[in-house]
């Protein structure tokens, strides 16, 4: 029995707790940059990062949620951020659901497919509220989150090795021609 089937037998045995996404967060619209200067704080859409300005909307944690666009590129943030009307951004109740757990809940539902407009992918706040998602007890939330970062740390070393392997086998057989 691994250590989350543990959690969940001690501490809801009747089983995991779902939620409306409304019930453990609020989403917010972002707001135009332009006016912005130029500084540190990144600027999100719903493709990723813009630019940095000097101004933040927002303090993370937070994730960020496309509402037109590339629906399916969700965002963790921590720290200070701007972002604009293709994103929404996301006040979640620490209370209730770690911050990282709802970004790998989220990951998981594959928003991208749930397009509410024709033309340009778009969603609403009342269809995102609405989402049911499992809400366990915040030890087994925080458990999971351990194990998720665990996981991402070995693809990342793996990756990176991957990367150390192409370079020294392109460097071991590049040769060069022997003058005559």
């Amino acid at each position: 029995m691994s250590r989350i089937d543990e959690l969940i037998q001690e501490l809801c045995p009747d089983g995991v707790e779902f939620k409306m996404l409304g019930e453990v967060l609020r989403i917010r619209n972002g707001k135009d940059h332009k006016v912005l200067g130029d500084g540190d704080i990144p600027v999100y859409g719903s493709g990723g990062i813009l630019r940095y300005v000097d101004t933040a909307a927002a303090e993370g944690p937070s994730v960020l949620i496309p509402r037109k666009g590339s629906l399916g590129n969700i965002f963790y943030v921590e720290g200070p951020f701007w972002v604009v009307d293709t994103i929404f951004r996301t006040e979640i109740d620490s209370a209730q659901v770690e911050p990282k757990f709802l970004y790998h809940q989220l990951l998981t539902m594959k928003l991208g497919g749930m397009n509410q407009a024709g033309g340009v992918p778009s969603q609403t706040q009342t269809v995102l509220n609405s989402l049911r998602i499992p809400v366990p007890p915040l030890e087994v939330q925080r458990e999971i989150v351990r194990i998720l970062a665990y996981f991402t740390q070995l693809e990342a070393e793996l990756e990176a090795r991957r990367r150390q392997y192409e370079h020294y086998r392109d460097k071991l057989l590049t040769f060069k021609e022997l003058e005559s």
